[in-house]
């Protein structure tokens, strides 16, 4: 099985998160005019009782194409990434549920002024950096509790190779 990217875009990815840019949001000036605000992006989940963390990612490229093994999720917050250096990179999901199956996968190529966040649930690849190691701001969930679930792939193999132009 080979995966196909897609662009990254808010209605394409909506199933799955929150787009992360200036583009198609409402802003407004703050700071006597000087700053514009790009407000309530992202909806950040923290439940049962956990905290806020920022973090920062620094991702090595790995080598494409790409069999991808395994995928995770974040039962009890949301996780978001925001690339640092303005690189592209992309970003592997798949809904939300107890299970994935390799269909359910979808690839979006993320521009390098856009940034992700992850629902509650939703499954995903690790970070995908391309071209060059990667810094991402990473805000996500902390506190008690397993946040952190894998699921590994048997069969099929999952295919991912990087679009022309990245």
């Amino acid at each position: 099985m080979k995966l196909s990217v897609q662009p990254l875009t808010k209605p394409a990815f909506a199933p799955y998160g929150d787009v992360i840019s200036t583009d198609e949001n409402d802003h407004f000036l703050i700071n006597n005019g000087s700053t514009e605000r790009y407000h309530d992006l992202a909806k950040v989940d923290l439940l049962e009782g956990g905290r806020a963390l920022i973090n920062i990612f620094r991702a090595t490229p790995l080598s494409y194409p790409l069999n991808i093994r395994m995928v995770e999720r974040h039962p009890l917050g949301s996780q978001a990434f925001i690339p640092l250096n303005g690189r592209p990179y992309l970003v592997l999901v798949a809904p939300a549920g107890e299970t994935v199956a390799p269909s359910d996968l979808r690839v979006f190529l993320a521009r390098g002024d856009q940034g992700v966040n992850y629902h509650a649930g939703t499954w995903h690849h690790p970070v995908l950096a391309l071209g060059a190691v990667s810094d991402f701001l990473v805000v996500d969930r902390g506190g008690d509790g397993d946040n952190c679930e894998e699921l590994f792939f048997a069969e099929p193999e999952i295919w991912l190779d990087v679009p022309e132009g990245p």
